[in-house]
């Protein structure tokens, strides 16, 4: 390797690995790098049978062509040589040729002017012919033979013409042109009329006119060897001596104009064939799968091809090979304009799966498969899946994100109270809309019939939806922030729409458990695990995003309490503040009640109950004095009046035990010195030691003096010592419990 190549190859390295981590990928890029070499092989050899064809067709006409010169070559030296011969033996020789030229040019004369005479006569038949068969160019074209013999007849007196005056005058020659102009439009248009027979092979056969395209193929062959002929002949007159070719009439070949009707033959089919499909591609190219539904008629012109067109045409043209090529190769330009266009996703999996029915249907058409190298699209089907699932990645994130951005101005904005359903609950329009984007995506998923491609999709899907929960818990926190922090700056309807959201989030585990429900018996294996997997995380995350909601709801509720909770166990307390608690739930559970779903509220009852009482036992903790015995009046009245609150909800016997603490700690205050033990034992039973809970509440105690509580907390201490008591395994609600001196402590620190 040169110093050249190396660096070359160095600079691509470095163009793939540009950091330690592209190390992993070094398995991909090979992979990637064996595809390239692969295709590029594949056309290189396919290129170079075709260039090894055409260089041993043209090596075969060569020798053939050296041959004939060769011959005339030999001939006319030979012919030349009798000439010199009789010339020595016939004393006369001279006079008698000079007699028979003059003879002979008067008969050239002759017929010339005659020819010249009739030419206009001709020209108006042989137009009148052509124009006949040229009103149906699918027609039988009767004429078409008779009109090629009399114009070859006419071109050669032409040529003849032309090539004798070469001598004459300017104006002799000019008037000579324009004497044939007529002759020289006329050939034209018989050119055309020709080249659309070649590009209307297939529609002439179709129509059982066959025959035209034997006579076409007759007339190219006729002037190729009229080509062939006068292309020898010049090279003879370069080979031979002036003065020996000047003897002969065939030398007036060189005035001919080569034609090549062969490969202008070729040419134009392949004109037709590109005509032809660019025709399907405008006709469907607002939606290219139609062009792939559509396309039975290339099917039906191969089989017309081999059947009828085949035997049509000499051997030598290999007319299925060049109809089977081009249309390959035509076929494979369209798709990759319409690929590089960025097609719909649909149509990239459509494509894929037609890709493997066009190689069948290829094969069952018995069709060489060397025909069709290089692959369309250079055998790039997985491509087609990987560009799918990027193009899904962005619609989807597209299409859904903006109906989530939607859903999220208006859940900011709050102008409007948020749509009720049927069932008269509060809902926001994007899930609706995301969950018919996701279903509509994974209906063209199933249509390929590829279960990795489904599978993907479905991953694909659920990081959409992980996302926008992601995003939902983001903005839910970012409104309350702004709702706590500055209320009066807030829009009002923060409560209505995160009940909307809410609900939402139950409507959406909905869907996406029909979702699962319905893929599940079209997958199997580790396909339908993933499909399982993929779905139930984004369940899960719809919950989470549901559970956020209603603790916002709740903490809506706190915020709205925040003054009123803070003068718990305060001097104002004794007064009676918890009946403004216990209206502010009451407001609040009633509109939460008849606009949230009802497994929600039910979860939210749950959480506002232990809200309630971590919140009440906090600040009972906190508390520096209680009054005895009026501040346990005062509890107990509270927990009646929450009790009462939540029994309009709940059963009494499941309140009951959600407030036993409440009553187990009551307990603990109004106990004396003597008797707290006996209180304090089923209390730390059930809710673990809380031994700085416990020495909080008999400090608060205003009939306890400081010697009191230090023999109340050693005797406990003692007991739960000796009985090794620790923590439930179930933690209870007093794992919340937030003590004043833990605070203290770390602040001290």
């Amino acid at each position: 390797m040169t110093s050249t190549e190396t660096a070359i190859v160095t600079r691509e390295l470095s163009e793939y690995l540009q950091s330690p981590d592209d190390l992993l990928k070094l398995a991909a890029l090979r992979k990637k790098l064996v595809k390239e070499k692969a295709s590029i092989d594949a056309k290189l050899k396919n290129g170079v049978k075709e260039q090894l064809v055409a260089t041993r067709q043209a090596l075969r006409k060569l020798i053939s062509t050296r041959s004939n010169v060769q011959a005339i070559r030999e001939e006319m030296a030979g012919i030349h040589s009798s000439i010199e011969d009789s010339v020595t033996d016939a004393k006369t020789f001279e006079q008698i040729s000079r007699v028979s030229l003059v003879h002979r040019n008067f008969a050239q004369t002759e017929e010339m002017v005659q020819n010249l005479s009739e030419l206009y006569d001709k020209l108006d038949a042989v137009s009148a012919m052509l124009h006949a068969d040229s009103q149906d160019i699918l027609g039988k074209a009767p004429n078409l033979l008779r009109i090629h013999f009399d114009l070859t007849q006419m071109e050669a007196f032409r040529n003849q013409i032309t090539h004798q005056a070469k001598t004459a005058s300017a104006d002799s020659r000019n008037t000579l042109s324009r004497y044939f102009e007529p002759l020289n439009t006329l050939l034209k248009d018989f050119d055309e009329y020709l080249w659309k027979h070649a590009k209307n092979v297939l529609p002439l056969v179709r129509a059982g006119n066959g025959s035209v395209v034997v006579r076409l193929i007759k007339i190219a062959e006729v002037e190729g060897r009229a080509d062939e002929k006068a292309i020898a002949i010049r090279l003879v007159k370069k080979a031979a001596r002036l003065d020996a070719a000047t003897k002969f009439n065939s030398m007036l070949a060189q005035a001919r104009k080569i034609k090549h009707y062969r490969s202008t033959i070729i040419d134009k089919i392949r004109e037709s064939i590109n005509e032809t499909f660019e025709a399907a591609y405008e006709r469907d190219k607002l939606n290219p799968t139609a062009m792939l539904e559509n396309i039975g008629w290339m099917w039906q012109d191969i089989i017309r091809i081999k059947k009828d067109v085949v035997p049509l045409f000499p051997e030598d043209y290999n007319i299925l090979s060049l109809y089977i090529k081009h249309y390959h190769k035509t076929l494979d330009s369209i798709l990759r304009r319409i690929v590089d266009g960025a097609p719909e996703a649909a149509f990239l999996l459509a494509l894929h799966a037609w890709l493997k029915e066009y190689r069948e249907s290829m094969e069952e058409l018995d069709i060489d498969p060397e025909m069709l190298q290089p692959p369309l699209l250079d055998g790039r089907q997985q491509s087609l899946i990987d560009d799918y699932l990027k193009l899904i990645v962005s619609k989807l994130a597209e299409w859904t994100g903006n109906a989530v951005a939607t859903d999220m101005k208006h859940f900011s904005v709050r102008e409007d109270p948020p749509e009720t359903d049927g069932d008269g609950l509060y809902g926001l329009e994007g899930p609706v809309l995301m969950f018919q984007i996701m279903n509509q995506q994974i209906d063209v998923a199933i249509e390929t019939g590829q279960t990795a491609v489904l599978a993907q999709v479905v991953a694909e899907c659920n990081k959409v939806m992980r996302n926008h929960q992601v995003q939902w818990m983001k903005h839910i926190d970012a409104e309350f922030k702004k709702l706590a922090d500055k209320p009066d700056e807030a829009p009002g309807g923060l409560v209505e729409y995160t009940i909307a959201v809410a609900n939402d989030q139950i409507r959406s585990a909905d869907f996406a458990e029909g979702l699962l429900a319905r893929l599940e018996p079209m997958v199997k294996g580790k396909y339908k695990t993933m499909v399982s997997e993929q779905l139930n995380e984004a369940i899960d995350g719809y919950l989470d995003v549901g559970k956020k909601c209603t603790q916002t709801l709740i903490d809506l509720i706190f915020n709205d309490l925040k003054p009123v909770m803070k003068q718990l166990f305060t001097p104002s307390w004794y007064d009676g503040i918890m009946a403004q608690i216990v209206e502010t739930f009451k407001d609040y559970m009633s509109d939460y009640q008849s606009y949230l779903n009802s497994s929600l509220f039910d979860l939210l009852l749950e959480d506002l109950l232990d809200a309630f009482l971590i919140g009440y036992l906090n600040a009972l903790a906190k508390a520096s004095k209680l009054k005895m015995p009026m501040a346990a009046d005062r509890i107990r009245e509270d927990i009646a009046d929450a009790f009462a609150v939540f029994e309009a909800y709940k059963p009494a016997k499941e309140l009951e035990d959600r407030f036993e603490v409440m009553e187990m700690i009551l307990s603990l205050l109004t106990a004396s010195k003597s008797l707290v033990f006996l209180s304090y034992w089923p209390f730390a039973k059930k809710h673990g030691p809380n031994l700085q809970f416990v020495e909080s509440l008999m400090k608060a105690r205003d009939d306890l003096d400081r010697s009191a509580v230090s023999d109340v907390m050693e005797s406990v201490k003692r007991k739960v010592k000796e009985e090794n008591l620790g923590d439930p395994a179930e933690p209870t609600i007093m794992k919340k419990i937030t003590i004043q001196s833990t605070f203290s402590s770390l602040l001290g620190r």
